[in-house]
């Protein structure tokens, strides 16, 4: 699974709890995986911070360009 596919499954479980399509059957086991995702997004973006961080790149402001 990448970042994109969590975020698409993550809308999906929205998408299904706004429009009241998830049962109560399945409700528990749909924020369960919610949950996962969520972990996971954060994981992916703390790790992408860091990595550009420690790297000599640097982002201009609005004033450099």
């Amino acid at each position: 699974m990448n970042y994109e596919e969590a975020i698409t499954e993550l809308q999906s479980i929205v998408d299904g709890l706004e429009n009241e399509t998830i049962g109560m059957d399945e409700l528990s086991e749909k924020m369960k995986r919610a949950t996962e995702l969520i972990q996971y997004c954060k994981g992916k973006l703390h790790k992408t911070r860091e990595e550009l961080e420690n790297t000599e790149y640097q982002v201009p402001n609005s004033k450099e360009i």
